[in-house]
C-alpha cells in the first residue's frame, strides 16, 4: 500500500513516475522518519528521541540534499528532535498540518515542506488531503528541481 499511495501522490504532484525505483532514479530518496518498532497506533515521543540517532546519519549521507518532504507529524518531530540535539532551534513550529504547510522552513540550509502522511488506507478517503500531499511534494519538487 505504501508504494501504491506514495507513487499515486507523485504522479498527482505532476512526476511521471510508475515505481518507486523511478522516484529514485529521479534522485528522489524516501526513508521512515524513526528506524524503531512502533508499540501503539502512534509513535511516542520518547521512541522518536531514542531512535533519531539513526535517521541523523541517515540523512548525513546524502550531502547534496536539496529539500526535505516531511510527510506527517512523526516526520516534523523527527527533524525538529535532530534540530534540537544539534543545539538548532525547530525547524517547523507546533500547529496544525493545514496552518504550516506552505510556510518557509529551513534544516541545515535547505527547505523543510510539512505535509500530511502520504501513505496508508486514509490517504484516498480525504480528497482534500490528498489535493494538499500533491502540491506540497510540488513545491519541494520544484525546490529541489526534480521534474
Amino acid at each position: 500500500m505504501f508504494a501504491r499511495t506514495t507513487l499515486q501522490a507523485f504522479q498527482e504532484a505532476g512526476l511521471v513516475v510508475g515505481s518507486i525505483q523511478g522516484l529514485l532514479h529521479k534522485g528522489i530518496y524516501l526513508t521512515t522518519a524513526v528506524k524503531c518498532g512502533k508499540y501503539d497506533y502512534t509513535v511516542a515521543t520518547c521512541t522518536i528521541t531514542h531512535c533519531i540517532s539513526l535517521l541523523e546519519r541517515e540523512i548525513a549521507l546524502f550531502p547534496n540534499l536539496k529539500a526535505f518532504l516531511l510527510m506527517g507529524d512523526v516526520a516534523i518531530k523527527a527533524i525538529n528532535t535532530i534540530a534540537r540535539r544539534q543545539g538548532e532551534p525547530r525547524v517547523i513550529p507546533a500547529g496544525s498540518t493545514y496552518k504550516i504547510r506552505g510556510g518557509d522552513f529551513t534544516f541545515h540550509g535547505r527547505r523543510a515542506f510539512p505535509s500530511y502522511l502520504q501513505a496508508g488506507p486514509s490517504f484516498g478517503i480525504e480528497k482534500s488531503k490528498q489535493r494538499m500531499i500533491a502540491q506540497d511534494i510540488a513545491h519541494a519538487l520544484t525546490t529541489a528541481e526534480i521534474n
